[in-house]
């Protein structure tokens, strides 16, 4: 079991995300609780690079059901269609968002959030998780995060 990440100072975003990809993947490869591996995910990336918030939203009965986490506090329950997770899950598709206030129907969890990108993962082909990730800085995601991220729930998918 491993008690901490190796995360290079200097390294750039996508070096950064190089480095973690294998270490999630040792990390979660070896364990088979679900919600274990979802919270050391979110640990991994919050201390690999501080955005405000990142967790997961799990498909339960017809809605999003809030998950692990790291962050303040979130909201619970999201609908199929509703603000970015839900838009999401509904289109089965990353959604990068660069400015939260701009996005139609965003359902403001925090009011310090100001730009988001969430990427869903699949099971027999349907969305049954959504990864969440939101900063207090406007355009703070780009191509580079959702590669990166999507990548990353392909672990996910496979291991929990």
């Amino acid at each position: 079991m491993a008690e901490s990440i190796f995360i290079p100072d200097s390294a750039s975003k996508a070096e950064k995300y190089e480095a973690i990809l294998p270490q999630v993947e040792a990390l979660i490869s070896t364990e088979t609780d679900t919600y274990a591996n979802l919270a050391n995910v979110s640990a991994v990336l919050k201390e690999a690079f501080g955005f405000f918030w990142v967790g997961f939203y799990l498909v339960k009965q017809g809605e999003l059901v809030l998950g692990p986490f790291q962050g303040p506090l979130a909201c619970t329950r999201i609908r199929l269609g509703k603000g970015v997770c839900g838009t999401a899950w509904d289109k089965a598709k990353t959604q990068l968002v660069p400015d939260v206030e701009a996005f139609p129907g965003h359902i403001a969890c925090s009011s310090a959030s100001q730009s988001e990108i969430v990427v869903p993962g699949f099971k027999n082909g349907e969305v049954w998780i959504v990864l969440d990730v939101d900063s207090d800085q406007l355009d703070d995601f780009d191509l580079t995060d959702q590669e990166y991220l999507e990548k990353l729930m392909q672990l996910v998918d496979r291991y929990c």
